[in-house]
């Protein structure tokens, strides 16, 4: 089974890495980060370095796709470019095409999600509306073969969820517990709708001058 991470320069570690430990240990499955061309693709920090190992011409039919978010992905959002070219064009025969946090905004500007309920970080719901997609405020979305989840950590929710999709209950519950997740996190306000307004600005105001500075590294508008 093929599984293709689509990255890209200013992509979130996490997103593409909390999947990738899940889905990689399904029995028989290629798990291929992949991109317009081969090479290594720097993080939002830049710190982390990931190489895609295949180009798009090297998977026309994933059966798999899991695209993670990044600010770098705003330079994608318009227009014909490769990184939503390919998606349309796989996502015909895939057999889940899946997002975690703002990758929703590529399957929308892909024409993925038109009117189709989806997750994305809360920060970028606005962005998504704006695409097309009626964004919504939960973890993991199923819409048919479009799963997409939430802001990061989401991801390995949604994988497991992929699993069981894929392979049952039991393999799912097999592969969280090979991996200890077993959240039981400190506070309970790692949701939009779980944080007092005063966390939510505090937030904000530090995504906006970290994105700023991440923005001005990839030289996006």
């Amino acid at each position: 089974m093929q599984i293709a991470i689509p990255i890209y320069d200013g992509f979130t570690a996490l997103d593409a890495v909390g999947p990738y430990d899940v889905l990689q240990q399904m029995p028989d499955s290629e798990v291929v980060f992949c991109a317009p061309e081969a090479r290594v693709y720097r993080t939002e920090s830049a710190s982390l370095g990931v190489c895609a190992d295949a180009g798009f011409d090297d998977l026309p039919a994933p059966e798999i796709v899991v695209v993670p978010g990044g600010l770098g992905n705003r330079r994608w959002l318009e227009g014909p470019n490769p990184y939503t070219e390919w998606l349309a064009a796989v996502h015909q025969g895939t057999r889940y095409t899946t997002s975690v946090c703002t990758g929703s905004l590529l399957l929308a500007a892909a024409g993925l999600l038109d009117g189709v309920d989806a997750a994305t970080h809360w920060a970028a719901r606005d962005v998504l509306e704006g695409l097309g997609a009626n964004p919504v405020a939960e973890r993991v979305v199923e819409r048919g073969k479009l799963i997409t989840a939430a802001g990061v950590s989401s991801g390995i929710d949604m994988a497991l969820r992929l699993v069981e999709l894929l392979l049952g209950a039991t393999a799912a519950q097999a592969v969280q517990l090979a991996i200890e997740y077993d959240p039981d996190p400190p506070y309970d306000t790692g949701s939009l709708e779980k944080a007092s307004d005063e966390l939510v600005g505090l937030v904000r105001s530090a995504m906006e001058a970290q994105d700023a500075q991440v923005a001005a590294r990839l030289g996006i508008d």
